[in-house]
């Protein structure tokens, strides 16, 4: 069975689907008319990386989890390290740009800077039901998303790993999980779940996770063929397309992404190539970096091109709209190279410093548990994790988005 690190075309849907976001984020500053369905149904591209979240992280946890290797602190910490210090980054740069715009004499959404929603944003429960309000880097609310799912790991894996003889049976029930959640959300919340963030974010990523989670337990199994996931990947493909683009309900499509990564799965354990060249998995790599700098970069680029073209309104010509959606490529780099990636390194060596500093010379030699970080490093010998690059295949995965009912910062959309 393949590690995270070789199912690299799930790295490079990645990138797929923070473009399917960036695009249904970025389009009305391109056409003021009805955006095609395609580009309408973006904000489901939060879905996707929830999918992937839940796939992923069991076929890098779940076999230590079932054979007792499992630490929860070193999970934790490998997942804070993951999504926090870009996180914090965004946080301070969102702060900081407000500010500068405040001393040039440029109005700002006042819930740009919500002060009172600061502490839930710093904590990573702003998805929780517990912010006042959409502010600061409102594409976080996916971040907070997944912390709970992080938190609540055991949960999906005990019900994983109890299942993972039964794959089909696992799907079945991720399958009515999601054909009865979604609209018996809406009844009683008056809009859909996929418009959820701020206020029901936490609920959002569940079925997804729990599906993502089932999914990996049908490609461990080995029922996916090569025979079968070349084709299975073309049709999932276009069942999506087409969906989308006649409006199709939103659990269907849902249904449809995730047969999707599944087939991307099983061409990878047939040992196709596809969508696995360098190029490829780098900017599935990045898209985490996509997905944080989006919206703050969509508001400072398009609010300067406005004024330096001298246009009234909102819609750019097509040139300076691709330089701005372009741009978001090499600025994703640069993310991950200076901020991103060495972050997460520096966190995990602090960690492994901790947990190998020598103990007292009074201390016994032996222990049944760990004093300081409660196991918080990531040893692949305890854990059952793979080694340290596998992490870029670990995807946190929710997009920028909001809901009407979320009171958000301009310059958001609905959903995703």
């Amino acid at each position: 069975m393949l590690d995270a690190a070789h199912v690299k075309p799930l790295t490079a849907f990645r990138f797929l689907a923070a473009f399917w976001v960036v695009f249904y984020h970025y389009w009305p500053n391109l056409s003021a008319g009805p955006a095609p369905g395609v580009v309408a149904k973006g904000y489901l591209g939060v879905e996707a990386f929830f999918v992937l979240s839940g796939f992923i992280l069991c076929h890098v946890y779940l076999q230590g989890f079932g054979q007792g290797r499992f630490r929860y602190g070193d999970f934790l910490w490998n997942r804070l390290a993951r999504v926090y210090p870009l996180h914090l980054a965004t946080l301070l740069g969102v702060g900081l740009m407000a500010g500068a715009a405040g001393l040039l004499g440029i109005a700002v959404d006042q819930n740009m800077l919500a002060w009172n929603a600061l502490p839930a944003n710093l904590l990573m429960v702003h998805a929780w039901g517990l912010a006042p309000a959409s502010g600061w880097n409102h594409p976080s609310w996916s971040i907070s998303a997944e912390w709970f799912a992080y938190l609540c790991f055991p949960v999906f894996a005990t019900a994983a790993w109890s299942l993972r003889k039964r794959p089909f049976l696992a799907v079945g029930l991720a399958l009515g999980l999601i054909a009865v959640l979604y609209p018996t959300f809406e009844r009683l919340a008056g809009f859909p779940l996929t418009e959820a963030t701020i206020r029901w974010g936490a609920l959002r990523i569940v079925p997804c996770f729990a599906f993502g989670c089932a999914l990996h337990a049908l490609w461990r199994s080995g029922a996916i063929s090569g025979r079968i996931a070349g084709p299975g990947a073309a049709l999932m493909g276009a069942a999506v397309l087409i969906a989308v683009q006649t409006g199709a309900p939103d659990p269907l499509i849902v249904m449809l992404l995730g047969g999707g990564v599944v087939m991307l799965a099983g061409l990878a354990s047939a040992g196709s190539s596809f969508a696995s060249q360098r190029f490829f998995v780098y900017l599935g790599e990045i898209s985490y970096s996509t997905y944080m700098i989006c919206i703050p970069w969509k508001i400072l680029a398009v609010n300067v091109a406005l004024k330096l073209l001298h246009i009234e309104g909102e819609q750019l010509p097509l040139y300076a709209w691709v330089v701005i959606v372009a741009a978001l490529i090499p600025l994703s780099a640069i993310s991950y190279q200076l901020i991103e990636k060495p972050c997460r390194q520096k966190m995990k060596a602090w960690a492994n410093a901790r947990q190998s500093r020598p103990l007292p010379q009074s201390a016994p030699k032996k222990h049944s548990f760990h004093t300081s970080l409660s196991g918080l490093s990531p040893r692949s010998s305890d854990t059952g994790e793979r080694p340290q690059h596998v992490e870029t295949d670990e995807n946190p995965l929710g997009f920028p988005g909001r809901c009407r009912h979320d009171q958000p910062v301009a310059g958001f959309r609905r959903g995703g």
